[in-house]
C-alpha cells in the first residue's frame, strides 16, 4: 500500500512544477505528516524530492528527474478510456485505476501539455442521471463490473415480478441509461443475448470459468436495437389525433419521439384549417391522456371515442372553472 502511494507521489510531482504538502495530502488521501515522511523516504531512496520552505513553498523534483514507471497496466488503460464519466467509474470501483492512468499519462507528457487534464475538466462534465431523481448505485454493480472486465461467467439471482430466478450468464457489457445500470449478457443455455437491470439482482457469484467473447458483438448496436424493441413493445394502443401546426411541432416533446416521427411521416395533407390527422401508437389511453394534455387545444383527439369523451369532459370542467374567473378573483380579499 505504501509503495503504491510513493509511486503516486512521484508521478504527481513529475506532472506538476511543485505541490504543497496540503495538495499532496489531499491527492494521496493521507495527512500532511505522512506526506513529510513519504518525501523523506523517497529522498533516502535516491529520488531527488526537494522541499521549498516558506508560505509559497512545497515539494518538487529537481534535476529534470524522470521516472520510468509510466507504463500503463491493462486495467489502467481501459479505465482511461472511461475517464470522461467519473461517476460511472466510481460506481464500478474503477476510480483508482483511472486516477493512476491519468497520472501516468500526465507524467509522460511534455511540460507544456501537463495541464491538459485540468483544462479538459474545466470545459466538459457528464452528468448522466435524469433531473429530479436521486441516483442509487446498485449494491452488486462492482461485482458485475469485475466479471465484465475479466470475462467470467456468473451465477445470478434476479427478481422477475414476484419471484426470483437464477441464471448462469456471460456478462458482455454494462450500459448506464438515465442513471439506471443495465447488464447485457449472453445466456449459455440458449445462446441468446438479454438485458437485465442490475438493481434487480439479489445475488451475483463469479466462478473461475472464463467464457470466450464473441468479438463481433457490438454493444452500442445491441443496446440501440434493444431500446427500440423495448419502446415499441410498450406501444399497444393507437389514437387518432388532429394537430395544428403548433401541435405538429410540439408532438415529439409530448410523446415518444420515434412514435411521433413515424406518425407524422405517414400523415396526410393538411385540411382547410391547416391541421393534419395522424395515427399515433401509445402505451395506453391513460398515458395518451397525460401526454396529449400538454398540447392543449393544439391537439384534437378523434378516436378512440372514450378518450375523446374524456378530453371533452375535462375541457368542460375547465370552462366552468374559468367562466367568470376574473370577477371571482376581483371579489377575493
Amino acid at each position: 500500500m505504501r509503495a503504491a502511494r510513493l509511486i503516486k507521489m512521484v508521478l504527481l510531482l513529475q506532472s506538476r512544477p511543485s505541490m504543497t504538502a496540503a495538495e499532496l495530502a489531499r491527492e494521496l488521501e493521507v495527512s500532511e505528516r505522512t506526506v513529510t515522511r513519504d518525501a523523506q523516504a523517497l529522498s533516502e531512496a535516491g529520488v531527488p524530492v526537494y522541499a521549498d520552505r516558506g508560505r509559497a513553498g512545497g515539494y518538487r523534483l529537481i534535476g529534470g528527474y524522470r521516472t520510468r514507471l509510466t507504463g500503463l497496466a491493462r486495467g489502467e488503460a481501459e479505465a482511461l478510456f472511461l475517464s470522461g464519466v467519473p461517476g460511472a467509474l466510481r460506481e464500478m470501483g474503477l476510480q483508482d485505476a483511472a486516477s493512476a492512468a491519468r497520472l501516468k499519462v500526465s507524467a509522460a507528457l511534455l511540460p507544456s501539455l501537463r495541464d491538459a487534464s485540468r483544462t479538459a475538466a474545466q470545459r466538459f462534465h457528464l452528468d448522466a442521471p435524469a433531473w429530479f431523481r436521486e441516483p442509487e448505485t446498485p449494491r452488486l454493480l462492482p461485482a458485475v463490473a469485475e466479471a465484465v472486465w475479466d470475462d467470467r461467467r456468473v451465477t445470478a439471482r434476479y427478481r422477475r415480478g414476484e419471484r426470483e430466478v437464477e441464471r448462469v450468464l456471460e456478462p458482455y457489457g454494462l450500459v448506464l441509461k438515465a442513471g439506471v445500470w443495465y447488464l447485457c449478457a449472453r445466456v449459455p443455455e440458449d445462446g441468446a443475448y438479454r438485458t437485465y437491470r442490475i438493481d434487480r439482482f439479489s445475488a451475483v457469484a463469479a466462478g473461475d470459468e472464463r467464457f470466450t467473447r464473441d468479438e463481433d458483438f457490438d454493444l452500442p448496436g445491441f443496446w440501440a436495437e434493444h431500446s427500440e424493441r423495448f419502446a415499441r413493445s410498450l406501444l399497444r394502443t393507437e389514437v387518432v389525433v388532429r394537430l395544428s401546426p403548433e401541435g405538429v411541432r410540439g408532438l415529439r416533446w409530448a410523446v415518444d419521439a420515434v412514435s411521433a416521427r413515424e406518425a407524422l411521416a405517414s400523415a396526410g395533407e393538411p385540411d382547410g384549417e391547416g391541421r393534419v390527422t395522424v395515427t399515433l401508437p401509445v402505451e395506453s389511453e391513460e398515458v395518451a391522456h397525460t401526454q396529449l394534455r400538454a398540447l392543449g387545444a393544439e391537439a384534437e383527439v378523434l378516436a378512440p371515442a372514450g378518450l375523446r369523451a374524456r378530453f371533452a369532459e375535462e375541457a368542460a370542467r375547465l370552462a366552468r372553472l374559468y367562466d367568470g374567473a376574473g370577477d371571482a378573483a376581483s371579489a377575493r380579499p
